[in-house]
């Protein structure tokens, strides 16, 4: 591959995080963490190694955000993928992890520009909210997301669920299942309509997610795009967990819940996802 001039910057205001621009560049990724709220600059600096311009983005939590995951604009992304096609870039894809990942499905289907989407742990549905909203306020719940100011439809917590441990950290797993099965209603009606989308779409999921079922959520997604003649692309293995690992990344696990999976397992799963990723490219 002929070198490129990679330039670094920070962005503040309506797109908030760091931007790897690539000279040439005719791919922008956009990269969303999960619930950590850290701005992925190591995931994004790999794609840039690849010649592509990525945007490690903030998208809660930074100046002038929502504090939490609480009814955050979807507009953020949109913006986002403003910012890419402004550099000079022509195809978009989003790489989102967990709620980086919920995050990306419903970008693209809200947002037909976006060409292609990594959604690694995903989830098929959209969730509550995890911390506050601009009033500082996270109870009583409600939706992850907003789209031009209304809350989209979400499934609530099961304030009976009891907390189940794997090595002495809890393990969310078991309270989502619950909760489809509780309200399976609101499920239904907070499904996100990945086949909508004009994206091209590949999953990557682990068996052994201990945080939330994302193998069977990757499943269901792939089951209801093909009923709808939409193809998507399912990459898995029994043993990972929920922190995929792709080549050269060491991300520590989370000291707050369980993960599931192991060294090996996440690795081997983010290896053989990154062949499909850099297709995808």
């Amino acid at each position: 591959m002929e070198s490129q001039t990679v330039i670094e910057e920070n962005l503040s205001g309506t797109v908030t995080g760091r931007l790897f621009r690539c000279t040439r560049a005719t791919t922008g990724v956009v990269v969303l963490c999960g619930s950590s709220g850290r701005v992925d600059v190591g995931r994004a600096r790999l794609f840039a190694n690849e010649g592509q311009s990525a945007l490690a983005l903030q998208w809660f939590g930074g100046e002038g955000q929502v504090p939490g995951i609480c009814e955050v604009p979807l507009e953020t992304f949109f913006a986002a993928t403003d910012c890419l096609l402004e550099t000079g870039c022509r195809r978009i894809v989003y790489v989102g992890t967990s709620k980086g990942a919920e995050a990306s499905l419903l970008a693209a289907v809200h947002d037909q520009r976006i060409n292609a989407v990594v959604a690694i742990s995903p989830s098929s549905v959209v969730w509550g909210n995890i911390g506050a909203g601009r009033d500082g306020v996270s109870w009583p719940e409600r939706s992850s997301w907003s789209l031009n100011g209304i809350p989209l439809p979400f499934v609530p917590t099961d304030p009976d669920w009891t907390p189940e441990h794997v090595d002495g950290l809890v393990a969310y797993r078991g309270l989502f299942e619950r909760c489809l099965k509780t309200f399976e209603l609101e499920a239904i009606a907070a499904t996100i309509p990945v086949e909508t989308a004009s994206a091209e779409v590949l999953l990557v999921a682990g068996g052994d997610d201990a945080l939330w079922p994302s193998l069977s959520f990757a499943t269901d997604i792939a089951r209801l795009c093909g009923e709808a003649g939409k193809v998507t692309h399912l990459v898995s293995s029994p043993d990972a967990g929920h922190r995929i690992l792709l080549p050269g990344e060491n991300t520590p696990r989370s000291a707050l819940h369980a993960h599931g999976g192991n060294d090996e397992a996440d690795s081997e799963l983010g290896k053989k996802a990154w062949e499909g990723i850099r297709e995808l490219l």
